[in-house]
């Protein structure tokens, strides 16, 4: 990279520093705390990557998500799954019209830039299946046609733990095609009360919208330019094999907890996701700590644990993390 490159490559950090900041102000009008679901919200816009977000109801899961679609010039459904809901609901139906003697197509909530899809996990396997072209191709398929969604697009899930009464385990495939996966937990006691206070009036604070999808797509050119050394590139490799074949890696132990490894979709989203942390951090380049910081999340979804790994109460965080301890770092 020569110094002319490398300056302007600086310079176009600063400015989508400057523009994420600016994002961020807006978002804080109405969300206290939570600065880490609404980095990886952010992460998953800029990367082109789908986000699942889990936890208790009363979180402000849906309040975030529905925040940050307000501070951004652009589409935005939100569709509640519900037990009976029908995948013509999610993507749309061809009408028949007897008076011209033809099909029309009535589009459905999913042509739209950023999807809420509020707890995903309710609905049947049927309709969330109904996703999966949608997340992957960025397509959806009506009777004979396949029409294309629009750019940017992204499904923005939330569901409760799956030991809350009335919810469906995802499928693996689906579960596969989300970028990251997180975990949300309680607020503290000081961001708790700021919550009462804001929030406990009949006057809610307003979000302006301060980006536009032209200001995203610039920021995915910026993130795309970013440095990667080839021994990170092994380094990211080197985690997501030692899911598969933990022996290789003096994790022995991992073998019998781990029943199936992270697939090829995690090497690429967790190169994708450590190039948008470097410039979310005012970086050029990917370093592997960058790695390790948007690991558990691109991970944990991924890494399916045994029934032995249950019974020692070990979860897929804490296999992650095992890996991330003990694979040499270049």
């Amino acid at each position: 990279m020569t110094t002319a490159t490398a300056q302007e490559l600086t310079q176009e950090i600063e400015a989508q520093a400057h523009k994420l900041a600016r994002l961020r102000e807006e978002i804080a009008k109405v969300i206290v705390g939570q600065s880490y679901m609404i980095d990886r919200i952010l992460m998953a816009l800029i990367a082109d990557g789908h986000i699942l977000v889990e936890g208790i109801p009363g979180l402000a899961k849906t309040t975030a998500i529905k925040t940050v679609a307000a501070a951004i010039h652009t589409g935005f459904s939100r569709i509640q799954f519900t037990p009976d809901l029908l995948p013509a609901d999610l993507i749309g139906t061809e009408i028949y019209r007897p008076q011209h003697g033809d099909f029309v197509l009535k589009k459905g909530p999913i042509f739209t830039n950023l999807l809420l899809a509020d707890e995903i996990n309710r609905a049947p396997a049927k309709v969330q299946s109904a996703l999966l072209e949608a997340m992957q191709e960025r397509q959806v398929t009506i009777g004979d046609e396949t029409r294309p969604l629009p750019d940017p697009f992204l499904v923005l899930a939330t569901q409760n733990p799956i030991e809350q009464e009335g919810t469906y385990p995802l499928p693996e495939a689906q579960v596969d095609r989300f970028m990251l996966k997180l975990r949300v937990g309680y607020p503290d006691k000081v961001e708790e009360k700021e919550i009462m206070r804001r929030m406990a009036r009949r006057e809610k604070p307003r979000v302006e919208p301060v980006l536009t999808p032209e200001d995203i797509k610039e920021m995915r050119r910026v993130a795309d330019s970013l440095y990667l050394d080839e021994k990170v590139e092994d380094y990211i490799v080197d985690v997501v094999f030692a899911t598969r074949e933990p022996g290789l890696y003096k994790l022995g132990k991992l073998k019998k907890m781990i029943d199936y490894g992270a697939s090829p979709r995690a090497t690429i989203y967790l190169a994708q996701a450590a190039k948008v942390q470097a410039l979310m951090s005012g970086r050029g380049y990917v370093t592997p700590q960058d790695v390790k910081t948007v690991g558990p999340d691109v991970l944990r979804h991924r890494v399916l644990i045994s029934y032995e790994a249950e019974a020692q109460d070990l979860t897929a965080d804490d296999v992650v993390q095992e890996i991330f301890n003990t694979v040499d770092v270049p």
